[in-house]
């Protein structure tokens, strides 16, 4: 196999993998929102909508319907009232553990699957990868 159908093989596994573990009364953006969330601590909409590569309209729906479901709460920015900080509730924290419990299959196969050695090297590339994805979709984006 050469590079581009390993990268699509391995996008369509991790899709795969992803709808058995993301809880049905979210979406994917949504959940990729609250994960997000969770890793910044705080964050407004301009900088998820980076991040994400999402369309701030988008993102704003899906803010909305998250926090209407109770897993996000958002402050005004002291800076400029018409930005919100974006934070995990309880619930939202609860969901996302709920979630990370089910990858501990993904790192179950992972452990198996690789050497010491090669779980190093897996963890180099890929994010060296993720990094540059993030990179070109955020210039992309500017």
């Amino acid at each position: 196999m050469d590079l581009k159908a390993t990268l699509i093989e391995l996008q369509c596994e991790m899709v795969a993998e992803r709808s058995l573990v993301n809880p049905k009364e979210i979406t994917w953006l949504q959940y990729d929102i609250l994960y997000q969330v969770e890793k910044e601590g705080k964050i407004l909409p301009s900088g998820l909508s980076l991040i994400l590569g999402v369309s701030r309209t988008k993102l704003s729906k899906a803010l909305k319907e998250l926090k209407t479901m109770g897993y996000i709460e958002q402050i005004p920015n002291k800076l400029d009232g018409r930005e919100l900080y974006t934070f995990l509730t309880d619930s939202g924290k609860d969901l996302l553990i709920n979630i990370s419990r089910k990858h501990m299959t993904l790192y179950e196969i992972a452990i198996k699957s690789f050497t010491n050695e090669e779980q190093e090297n897996f963890i180099d590339l890929s994010n060296k990868f993720s990094k540059e994805l993030r990179k070109a979709r955020i210039r992309k984006d500017e």
